[in-house]
């Protein structure tokens, strides 16, 4: 029987290529999202996969929505925690509104996603963890105090749960993409994009289906002894 396989914000972007990535690897997949039924619907017609619909910041919705998806499809052995948002500005103009904003979906968000699932995953032995995280979070950034914050918050997240599950067959790692050629990137003005492929040694932008390959690996069977990781994806823009 397929294993079951969650992604958070799946449905777009990084998202989307990650739940196409594991559906075409043989595993069931679910993919929420937390607003735009338009897309999500296109998405399902044009995938099969199946989308459901919760706000990640909400752990009781998060709860509810994770128990629907393993009602409909069966235990979940491998969560991707990709749901994020930038409410980006210089610290000294960050409202309160928007630092609470991004640490309830962005870090908080990555609690309530794979909290519902830890207890079954130890119970058969056998869970796979994988947080997409930031470059960002690896080096911080201009006016994302609050994204660099969750990002960097994440890794601390998969190295501690990494310690937990090891004995029960879990592992958790993280993927700290680049600038990846999203729909978002690609709406920054072409003026601007230049400027940053021109500080990205491989001179150019990632694609999502190679952030997705790295998820696909770490879901996988081959990847047991790898644990507490983080998987830099970014050009060699940051490493270290």
């Amino acid at each position: 029987m397929a294993r079951v396989a969650l992604v958070t914000g799946g449905s777009r972007g990084i998202g989307a290529a990650i739940s196409k990535a594991l559906n075409d690897a043989g595993y069931t997949v679910a993919a929420n999202y937390a607003g735009n039924d338009e897309a999500a619907a296109k998405f399902t017609a044009e995938t099969g996969i199946k989308t459901y619909k919760w706000n990640v910041a909400d752990y009781d919705a998060s709860k509810s929505g994770i128990a629907q998806v393993e009602s409909d499809l069966g235990p979940i052995d491998v969560v991707v925690a990709n749901a994020g948002i930038t409410r980006d500005a210089p610290f000294h103009k960050m409202t309160p509104e928007q630092w609470h904003q991004v640490i309830d979906t962005n870090l908080t968000g990555v609690f309530n996603t794979v909290h519902p699932v830890w207890p079954g995953m130890r119970e058969r032995k056998f869970g796979r963890v994988i947080v997409i995280s930031s470059i960002n979070g690896q080096k911080g950034q201009f006016a994302q105090v609050n994204y660099a914050a969750t990002k960097a918050g994440d890794l601390g997240i998969v190295k501690s749960l990494a310690q937990e599950g090891a004995r029960a067959g879990i592992t958790a790692n993280a993927i700290c993409p680049g600038y990846i050629a999203t729909e978002m990137v690609m709406a920054i003005p072409e003026e601007v994009r230049n400027k940053i492929i021109a500080g990205i040694p491989a001179g150019r932008l990632g694609e999502p289906d190679e952030i997705a390959r790295c998820v696909a690996f770490l879901a996988s069977d081959d990847s047991g002894f790898i644990n507490g990781s983080t998987i830099s994806a970014n050009g060699a823009q940051f490493f270290v």
